[in-house]
């Protein structure tokens, strides 16, 4: 048996964001459609680590994607100058259950996550969007970014970290790559970067909201992709109540969201406060955006379907490109 492994520089090669986009959308879509086999994911909390290790797979029947994805997330990596996220996902043939590629996980998550982004913000932001808050300087940040940019022409980028350094890292890093503009400044905290911000990006490590809802303008549209435990919010009451809160999986979210989960307990929304599902807008079966003042609000913990969707795409692109290095088993 023949398996083919790809490393994070051959992942990101393999994942070019505008086609992974296209399928974040396409799995959206059969997520919301019933349409996949993907129970909520196992988790193992590590804790005299303060680390997570999740298990996630899932089955996507219109295009035959079979994947497993192990990946932690350690937040105290940070302090050793290590990745917070690592990770490894498994591709199988759906025919017959053969493991046919090992890909490095941690590049993986972090674009099909920007990639869910990408299609969140291509779906509901106002269509003259040019300024944009990223708080957050890490992996995740950087394709929340570029996939923001792919769908978008975005013409100021303001990055809030409380680590200043990695954020003028990432400001350096990521000025002018396209399609990303050349004006992209570090900010002294939150509220300068939200501020007349058209879109606002939170990928972060937090356990508190990193902003508050009064400091956003009318028609904002926001991606909270941080936070995907029940106790954790990145995300505080007043936004999530003023806004229209689209969700990548209702169970997801229900089960796994800080940022929903905590403002109904204490009452201040019920469930049915999410409008919708991204697949379901994909579908044309709810609506997005109704009004250039309206503040959306997408909220993911991240589902198995997108790792499946992107791995198969990258397998197929490894393939044809010769990316990878093939091992015997």
């Amino acid at each position: 048996m023949k398996l083919r492994i790809l490393s994070a520089e051959d992942v990101k090669r393999a994942l070019p964001m505008v086609e992974v986009i296209a399928g974040m959308k396409a799995a959206y879509a059969q997520l919301s459609a019933g349409k996949v086999v993907a129970p909520l994911r196992a988790h193992v909390e590590v804790a005299p680590h303060q680390g997570t290790t999740l298990v996630m797979p899932a089955y996507v029947l219109s295009n035959d994607a079979l994947a497993v994805k192990i990946v932690s997330v350690f937040p105290q990596n940070a302090q050793r100058g290590e990745p917070v996220i690592y990770g490894m996902v498994l591709v199988l043939e759906a025919v017959s259950g053969r493991p046919c590629a090992i890909l490095e996980g941690g590049t993986l998550t972090a674009i099909r996550t920007g990639a869910g982004s990408g299609a969140a913000t291509d779906l509901l932001a106002r269509p003259d969007a040019a300024v944009v808050a990223i708080l957050g300087s890490g992996a995740q940040a950087r394709t929340q970014l570029a996939a923001v940019c792919a769908v978008r022409a975005i013409q100021e980028v303001r990055v809030y970290s409380p680590n200043q350094a990695n954020a003028a890292a990432f400001a350096t890093e990521m000025a002018g790559a396209d399609p990303i503009p050349a004006m992209v400044r570090v900010v002294a905290d939150a509220a300068t970067a939200v501020a007349d911000a058209d879109i606002i990006c939170t990928a972060t490590t937090a356990r508190t909201p990193v902003f508050h809802g009064k400091d956003l303008k009318p028609g904002v549209h926001i991606n909270a992709v941080g936070s995907f435990q029940p106790s954790t919010q990145e995300i505080d009451y007043e936004t999530v109540r003023r806004s229209l809160v689209v969700v990548d999986s209702r169970e997801g979210v229900l089960s796994e969201a800080g940022d929903l989960i905590v403002p109904i307990q204490q009452g201040v929304i019920t469930a049915e406060h999410i409008h919708a599902e991204l697949g379901e807008v994909v579908a044309g079966r709810r609506h997005g955006r109704t009004d250039e003042q309206q503040i959306t609000l997408f909220k993911s913990v991240g589902t198995a379907v997108q790792d499946a969707a992107a791995g198969c795409i990258a397998l197929a692109n490894a393939e044809k490109m010769g990316l990878g290095t093939i091992v015997s088993l």
